[in-house]
């Protein structure tokens, strides 16, 4: 072994030390050091180790939950865009029920050689998952970034937007027009970025409305990320006298406004209704949708970028990059039941920032 060690080395033009780090797997060594070494395997005839075969030219691989959720193909365009700027072929891989499971997309794009894996709101999201999943992965020597909910058990660089900061600005905006009564629909507790929203949902409330936490939990709905959950969601809210309610997302929010509706009620003059995501199109709806903005381009820039630092030998530290999400003002809310709202913006309330072109 030391012998073939030295050989390779020698072809390569580089330490014995280093031929070791590439055969093993192992990260710090730059993307050209590498590829010497694995040609020094062909020239002299070894058989490269299987998880150092030859990947296929630049394909990386990309897997979301489903599309469904405006989000996500918002999220792979960017990243796809940002892949295809630096000469790699993304791959996009997609849950559908019944379908196939995260684990065996995942298989898949292995075999088929990427040379990395982006991961959006996948089962390192789930705090119910087993997490080893990503370890196994790792030690077959392929990069992955992952976004949108952060596990300490992953030694791997996490994008997320800060949905702590998020419920702030929903519920400071909603206070400033004078609700009080402000209910959150979420989606499963199991969920990272859920028990985020949460979070930052019980201290603004106890903050600007000094609500208890007997009062906050009754103004809480979970239920499921789609129109039809926001629907059921709204509804039970309503019915414990929300004026108001912040949405996990843009499909709950339309889900709101429909169960609004059906109980006779507009919007906003009778309840406002805030989104999570301003999703494309969602500036058109009938109201335009008030919602908190995610960074999607930066986001996706982000994560395109940490991997391609995997990629080149480079990595990332096992951190989080956080991004700050942005209210936008639209159509969906207005002034509520209680104190009128001044002539000026409180202090936590944003303008309207500019809706997208």
């Amino acid at each position: 072994m030391t012998a073939r060690l030295a050989d390779i080395a020698t072809q390569a033009g580089v330490s014995e030390a280093t031929v070791s780090r590439v055969l093993n797997g192992k990260p710090g060594v730059a993307a050209a050091t590498r590829e010497s070494v694995l040609a020094a395997l062909d020239v002299l005839g070894y058989e490269r180790p299987v998880r150092l075969r030859r990947r296929s030219a630049g394909l990386v691989g990309l897997i979301t939950p489903e599309l469904e959720n405006p989000i996500f193909p918002a999220l792979a365009q960017i990243i796809g865009q940002a892949l295809t700027r630096q000469g790699y072929t993304p791959v996009l891989a997609t849950q559908t029920p019944g379908g196939s499971t995260e684990d065996e997309l995942t298989e898949m794009l292995v075999e088929r050689g990427v040379s990395g894996i982006i991961f959006v709101s996948g089962l390192h999201a789930d705090t119910s998952a087993d997490m080893r999943r990503y370890e196994q992965l790792r030690a077959k020597g392929v990069p992955f970034v992952l976004v949108n909910g952060f596990s300490p058990e992953v030694r791997a660089p996490f994008i997320s937007p800060d949905d702590r900061a998020a419920m702030r600005l929903a519920v400071t905006h909603l206070v400033s027009l004078g609700h009080q009564r402000i209910g959150l629909a979420v989606g499963p507790k199991r969920f990272v970025p859920v028990l985020r929203k949460i979070e930052g949902f019980r201290a603004v409330m106890r903050e600007q409305l000094e609500a208890g936490p007997d009062e906050t939990e009754e103004l809480i709905q979970h239920s499921l990320f789609t129109l039809e959950g926001g629907q059921a969601a709204a509804s039970a809210l309503i019915e414990r006298g929300c004026t108001a309610v912040v949405c996990a997302s843009d499909m709950m929010a339309l889900g709101a406004i429909r169960a609004a509706r059906r109980l006779s009620l507009e919007v906003p003059r009778d309840l406002s209704v805030v989104g999570f995501d301003d999703s494309p199109l969602i500036a058109f709806t009938d109201p335009p949708l008030t919602t908190i903005r995610q960074p999607v381009t930066a986001m996706g820039q982000a994560a395109v970028r940490t991997l391609l630092e995997e990629i080149g030998g480079t990595p990332a530290p096992h951190s989080e990059f956080v991004f700050m999400p942005e209210l936008v003002v639209r159509g969906s809310t207005a002034a509520g039941p209680g104190p009128a709202p001044s002539a000026t913006p409180s202090a936590g309330a944003l303008p309207a920032a500019p809706d997208r072109p």
